[in-house]
């Protein structure tokens, strides 16, 4: 962690989920925290969970990241309150299950913006202060599905989450000897609420239980991780074998068996 200065962490979508773990892990390294979500009545009862268990300073704002303007909105309250943050972590996100024409592009703009642009622009405005201090840390949550091919329905999903590694590689490159470290973490199936939310929990029944990781230890490695200058981190054993067998497939072959596999699902 940060030896020089307090560190202060601002967590997207942490009122749940891999989220809500990771400031679980940071509270624990006395990390001062900034929760942000959708939820309030969420995020006060982890405030409170925390403050009560770490000697640390927990602030929550209220915000809706699918609104353009909620980044803005968080960067002037975080001045307001006089709190710099040096840890960034890039966690918001949600799935849509219906094809891509099922959905008005409304739907498709909103996911876009929450996976996508917000996380882009609360990097830009929260870097340059990292950057002068010579201390920062940026996690932003991908998926095994940047890597794996497309699949029916979710159609921006996986584009989504491959656009976040390569975001991170390339600023990973522009940021070297700086100080800030990012990291891409590619989880795969996560126990969580994500599934209920999106629908799919039912329909990825066929899935054996060593496939599953527990929100808590993705958090711990994605830590881990980014302190460890990691820039992109495929979490769980299983899940680096997948996708190294799947990088042995031809395209085409690859493409056909995840065609076949989202017909079973449909």
């Amino acid at each position: 962690m940060n030896t020089h200065n307090k560190t202060t962490a601002l967590v997207t979508g942490s009122s749940s989920g891999i989220g809500r773990e990771i400031a679980r892990e940071l509270a624990k390294d006395g990390c001062d925290l900034v929760l942000t979500a959708r939820r309030l009545d969420r995020l006060k009862e982890l405030k409170g969970e925390l403050e009560s268990r770490h000697p640390i300073e927990v602030m929550v704002i209220q915000g809706d990241l699918a609104d353009p303007s909620t980044p803005q909105a968080l960067y002037r309250e975080l001045a307001a309150a006089d709190k710099r943050i040096n840890f960034l972590v890039n966690n918001a996100g949600y799935g849509n299950p219906r094809t891509y024409l099922d959905s008005g592009w409304i739907e498709h703009a909103s996911l876009i913006q929450v996976m996508l642009t917000s996380a882009c622009e609360l990097t830009h405005l929260l870097l340059p202060s990292m950057v002068a201090e010579g201390y920062g840390r940026i996690i932003n949550v991908a998926s095994m599905a940047g890597y794996l091919p497309g699949t029916f329905g979710n159609t921006l999903y996986g584009a989504s989450k491959s656009f976040l590694i390569k975001f991170t590689e390339s600023l990973s490159l522009e940021l070297e000897n700086s100080g800030v470290k990012l990291c891409a973490v590619c989880p795969g199936f996560t126990y969580s609420e994500f599934h209920d939310v999106t629908g799919t929990r039912a329909a990825l029944s066929w899935l054996p239980g060593f496939m599953w990781m527990d929100a808590n230890t993705v958090a711990r490695q994605s830590i881990k991780a980014v302190n460890q200058g990691r820039v992109v981190y495929i979490n769980g054993v299983i899940n680096r074998l997948v996708l190294d067998g799947a990088k042995l497939l031809p395209q085409r072959a690859a493409l056909e068996i995840s065609r076949r596999r989202s017909k079973m699902t449909e």
